[in-house]
């Protein structure tokens, strides 16, 4: 597109990954839906099931912004489907997507911003490529450690963190909470800055 600026395009849609159901929601794969719960508590406003959008939806006023919020129900394999059913519907560019998700590369208690990029064989990520036909959606990396062996991830993300593992986690999702009227307002690179210098002091105390 010409004039498009990915660094500079506010954020019209909020994607939280994880999969349904009560048995899943503690779980390690359900960081992204932890992230946008908590922003929608903050906002006091509740998801509604849509069935166009294969999820629970929200619309919300953010920071004089409007941005709609997903939670794909369609189990992690196939989020694509509602992510692009969505951004289809309200014409939202890629460059204008950010999708929260768990990060085994990452320790818990770290969460960083990332434009486009692979999938890092992340089932969720690998089907919203698929969809939209672009990797240039951003990224909310959350931490969530690595089990050590690969042949172990499967067991390791379907299960629940440890007590310290959690706190850690959670710290990490309200920090990334702060950056919000950075990104919903396209100042992405200046969120980018603010998220990753807090959470490195964090680390260093």
């Amino acid at each position: 597109m010409a004039g498009f600026s990915f660094m500079n395009t506010p954020i019209r849609l909020i994607v939280g990954l994880g999969n349904p159901g009560r048995e899943y929601e503690d779980t390690r794969h359900n960081a992204g839906f932890w992230w946008v719960d908590m922003l929608a508590r903050e906002q006091a406003a509740g998801f509604k099931a849509d069935a166009k959008f294969h999820g629970l939806a929200v619309r919300l006023n953010l920071h004089g912004h409007e941005v709609h919020l997903l939670k794909p129900q369609t189990f992690m394999n196939v989020s694509g489907r509602a992510v692009g059913a969505l951004a289809q519907f309200y014409k939202i560019e890629p460059a204008e997507i950010l999708v929260v998700h768990d990060e085994l590369d990452l320790p818990p208690g770290s969460a960083k911003l990332k434009l486009g990029g692979g999938h890092g064989g992340h089932n969720g990520l690998k089907d919203i490529i698929a969809h939209l036909g672009s990797r240039d959606f951003w990224r909310l990396r959350v931490g969530i450690g690595h089990p050590g062996d690969k042949a172990a991830v499967s067991q390791f993300v379907l299960n629940a963190p440890r007590k310290e593992e959690q706190a850690l986690i959670e710290d990490a999702l309200q920090c990334a909470q702060t950056v919000l009227p950075l990104v919903v307002e396209g100042k992405l690179e200046a969120a980018m800055l603010k998220l990753h210098s807090s959470r490195e002091a964090k680390t260093k105390l």
